[in-house]
């Protein structure tokens, strides 16, 4: 059903085989994940080095799966060197609005490809925001932007609450990643869809206010 561009096997292979390097060597794992202490002490490497770990097999295959479905459309629309950059550039914005976050948790740990994953859901619903989405709890197809807006309410509800230990903040990062970028490198959206543009920016404002009045944490 779906013909994957080789740029995307490339980046789910680098997934699949760092993560279970990690799973397998725990001296690896704690070396390259995120954490706040080491950044902050120098180790850079981390904000990228983390989005190739994951907890374990169930967090590497849904967020592998989540790029599959999405990937295809952010190639076709963009081209692949522009999809590498959507990719890469959202896993250091989750990782930057986490760091940002956590600033004073010197503790604070994260893995994952979540940052990145979510940022190419997000240029993919921004470029096409009326493409149908089915979940499995949900009978009948939701549009795209109507699932991207709902889960950036869902992660900042999840930034307010701290629910479970998801890294929220790293989402809404990459999501913030991904449309800003794709904004950049396709600005005639703003002529064509203008109006997806407004609606999907509107979490982002919604954050931003939160935080300047002091109602995020």
């Amino acid at each position: 059903m779906y013909n994957l561009d080789i740029v995307t096997i490339v980046i789910i292979a680098a997934n699949v085989i760092i993560s279970f390097k990690g799973f397998e060597d725990r001296l690896f794992f704690e070396k390259y994940k995120f954490n706040v202490g080491s950044i902050r002490r120098g180790e850079q490497i981390r904000m990228f080095s983390s989005g190739f770990l994951h907890a374990d097999v169930t967090h590497l295959l849904f967020n592998m799966i989540t790029l599959y479905f999405f990937a295809d459309a952010v190639i076709f629309e963009l081209g692949r060197v522009n999809f590498m950059i959507i990719y890469f550039a959202s896993l250091v914005f989750g990782n930057l609005l986490s760091l940002y976050f956590h600033k004073d948790e010197y503790w604070y740990s994260a893995i994952g490809a979540s940052g990145a994953v979510t940022g190419i859901l997000y240029s993919a619903i921004l470029l096409q925001p009326e493409m149908s989405l089915y979940m499995f709890f949900v009978p009948i197809p939701i549009p795209g932007y109507v699932f991207g807006i709902g889960y950036l309410l869902y992660s900042i509800y999840g930034m307010k609450n701290r629910i479970g230990n998801i890294g929220h903040d790293a989402h809404f990062g990459g999501a913030i990643g991904g449309y800003a970028i794709t904004l950049v490198l396709m600005p005639s959206l703003f002529r064509t869809d203008l109006g997806y543009v407004g609606l999907l920016a509107l979490p982002i404002v919604i954050l931003f206010v939160l935080y300047k009045t002091g109602k995020l944490n």
